[in-house]
């Protein structure tokens, strides 16, 4: 037995138009003919915040709108795909928060945690998806923000047991990026990216059997008061949107679902940067 109940999404209606749009350029370019699909573009764009605002489960979605667990899934990657091919680009993002006079960006990794089963890492008996620091299964993602915490730009997904810097140098076009505008913009980030000081600021690490000068003292509170306001831009994206707490699809995908993630929040809040 069950009971029908009515639900609201916390989005504004331009933002499911806006989606309902894509999916309905989506259908064009791949020649769906009309009357084919299960649900409609405005339905499917619905099924998709759904999934993205609250982390509805893929089978309440499948029970919601009376279609197959298949069918729901293709909808929702669907969903998925034509919103994270709008994210900015890294180099876009840069020039933007330029333009808008910011004197800095901040940079800084998140974990999107993942109930997937592990898999096999590069040695043995390392899980390429663990995170030791985090203990948990996750991805992953860097996030470049403007100075108020506001999210610029995420990168695709790294593998959970990958540390900041060694996921950053992966991504072969953030710091030749970040360096070729760092006249202009500086990039701030945690002693996680100790090992590309030359290009991204962090604060001066403790030597051993030594103390940091008042001076460093000094630049590291400032540094440290400047660079956690970055941390609200994970916070943002994961306390919009609770499909990102915990990532139940393929892994690998998190970085498409982050930047689907990230268009949705500049739509929806009228900002990029």
């Amino acid at each position: 037995m069950s009971v029908t109940y009515t639900a609201t999404l916390s989005v504004r209606e331009e933002t499911v138009l806006f989606v309902s749009g894509l999916l309905h350029a989506e259908r064009q370019r791949r020649g769906t003919r009309a009357g084919t699909r299960a649900l409609g573009c405005f339905k499917q764009a619905v099924l998709v915040l759904h999934w993205f605002l609250d982390g509805t489960r893929l089978a309440q979605l499948v029970r919601d709108n009376a279609i197959g667990k298949s069918t729901a899934y293709d909808y929702l990657q669907e969903g998925i795909d034509v919103l994270a091919a709008r994210t900015p680009s890294l180099h876009g993002a840069l020039l933007a928060a330029k333009a808008a006079g910011y004197s800095h960006v901040l940079i800084d990794g998140t974990l999107i945690e993942t109930d997937r089963v592990s898999t096999p890492g590069p040695t043995p008996g390392v899980d390429l998806w663990w995170s030791g620091k985090h203990h948990n299964h996750g991805g992953n993602v860097q996030v470049i923000s403007a100075p108020d915490g506001w999210p610029l730009w995420t990168s695709d997904v790294r593998p959970g047991r990958e540390h900041d810097t060694t996921a950053v140098r992966t991504h072969n076009e953030v710091l030749p990026a970040l360096a070729d505008i760092a006249d202009d913009l500086r990039t701030l980030g945690d002693l996680g990216y100790e090992g590309e000081s030359d290009t991204i600021t962090v604060a001066f690490k403790k030597p051993k059997k030594a103390d940091l000068t008042t001076e460093q003292q000094q630049l590291n509170k400032a540094h440290k008061g400047i660079r956690a306001i970055g941390e609200r831009a994970n916070a943002l994206l994961k306390m919009t949107f609770r499909a990102l707490r915990n990532v139940s699809l393929d892994p690998w995908r998190i970085g498409a679902i982050v930047a689907a993630a990230l268009v949705l929040l500049h739509l929806d809040h009228d900002r990029t940067t």
